[in-house]
């Protein structure tokens, strides 16, 4: 049963001539036709692939140039113009900036809520004295920031100023609510 392949092919004739029937070519190509479909003209859609894929890449083109493009003065923002006065804790950073801005808000605020009244003025006035003897280091504080620059012991001092004003107005909130709670538990005798 097994025979070798080459020995088949050797003894097989070379030559053969078969014939096929009469027509066969035809009816093969008229087969071949009814399979395949046929090339449609397409120009049409082929010419708005193309100028859609145009509209893409200058659009893409553009939006590329505009990101990439560098940002100019904006007319309606205000530019920042440096004066020739001194610097403050805030023109070193943008978040030594909100570091200011929080605690310069935080002990207005807390400033605003007390509730003076003539029993603890003299009270409310020791401690302003002593919050004006913060601001003026802090103003100090600041001429060495120009002077000198902005080096870490400055702007730890600067910093430290903040929060000590602070917690001096909290005190001064506490000792306030203390005083507001002893003349009242005296007036209710």
């Amino acid at each position: 049963m097994a025979q070798d392949l080459r020995n088949l092919f050797e003894e097989d004739p070379k030559e053969q001539h078969i014939k096929m029937s009469e027509g066969h070519e035809a009816r093969f190509l008229q087969k071949l036709g009814k399979e395949l479909p046929k090339k449609t003209s397409t120009n049409l859609f082929s010419f708005l692939n193309i100028a859609a894929s145009v509209i893409v890449l200058l659009g893409l083109s553009y939006g590329a140039f505009q990101f990439f493009q560098t940002p100019s003065a904006d007319p309606i923002e205000p530019t920042i113009v440096e004066s020739a006065g001194p610097k403050t804790l805030g023109a070193v950073s943008p978040e030594l900036k909100k570091v200011e801005d929080y605690y310069l808000a935080s002990i207005n605020l807390e400033l605003s809520k007390v509730q003076l009244t003539p029993e603890n003025k003299e009270l409310f006035d020791g401690y302003v004295q002593r919050l004006k003897e913060l601001n003026e280091e802090y103003d100090r504080l600041t001429l060495e920031l120009n002077d000198n620059g902005p080096n870490e012991e400055t702007l730890n001092a600067l910093i430290d100023n903040l929060k000590f004003r602070l917690n001096l107005v909290m005190r001064l909130k506490e000792k306030l609510q203390e005083f507001n709670d002893d003349s009242f538990m005296q007036d209710s005798i």
